[in-house]
Parts: C-alpha cells; sequence; structure tokens
C-alpha cells in the first residue's frame, strides 16, 4: 500500500480489522518514483481481503503507538498475495494541525 505519509509507523506495527490484529506491518520504505511510502503488509493468510479495502494510517488511544487499520470492502474480488491496496488514508499530523491552530487563533484574519 502506498501513501502521502506514514509519519510514526514502524516496521512490527499491527494490522487491524474491526479491532482485531490480522497482521503486522513487515517494510516501509519510499518509493522515490512516486514519492509516496510503501508499506508491505504481513497478512494472516486465512484472511480474504476485497479488492477495495481501505487501509488506514490510525493512532492508538491520543499518542499511542501507530496502526494500520483495514476497512473491508464490498467486491467479490479478492487480492492475491503481493498485490497492491489502492485505497488508502494516511496519518493524521497532529503536530500540523496544531501550529495551524495557534496560528489561526493568534491571528484570525490570516494576515
Amino acid at each position: 500500500a502506498s501513501f502521502s505519509s506514514v509519519s510514526g509507523l514502524q516496521n512490527g506495527a499491527r494490522v487491524e480489522m474491526a479491532g482485531v490484529q490480522i497482521g503486522t506491518v513487515s517494510n516501509i520504505t519510499f518509493d522515490k518514483e512516486v514519492q509516496q511510502a510503501q508499506v508491505t503488509l504481513s497478512i494472516d493468510k486465512n484472511i480474504e481481503l476485497s479488492e477495495d479495502i481501505i487501509a488506514s494510517v490510525k493512532t492508538s488511544g491520543i499518542i499511542g503507538q501507530k496502526y494500520i487499520d483495514v476497512l473491508p470492502g464490498g467486491s467479490d474480488i479478492l487480492l492475491e498475495p503481493g498485490e497492491e491496496i489502492f485505497n488508502t488514508e494516511s496519518s493524521l499530523d497532529i503536530e500540523s494541525l496544531v501550529r495551524k491552530f495557534i496560528f489561526n487563533t493568534e491571528n484570525p484574519s490570516g494576515k
């Protein structure tokens, strides 16, 4: 799966579906060609995932560890081992949000 940001995600992080661990993050690299993070997931071989699942980088609790949350899709076409997850959502950058909030609070007109 490709993400624009996986800030804080680490190898070995949990991959969950419906709050249950179904795998782990096995590798994180940077794809220079598309300038995105490429995350390889190792999913339990007994879990069937449809081609239209959504993989999101989430945080456990307010400041907890990052993990991948998988939302099921509705397609009848299943992903085969090694195929790519195309629907992804990157991690929320809390620092940027706080910075933006502070800046906008101090200067609400944006000038």
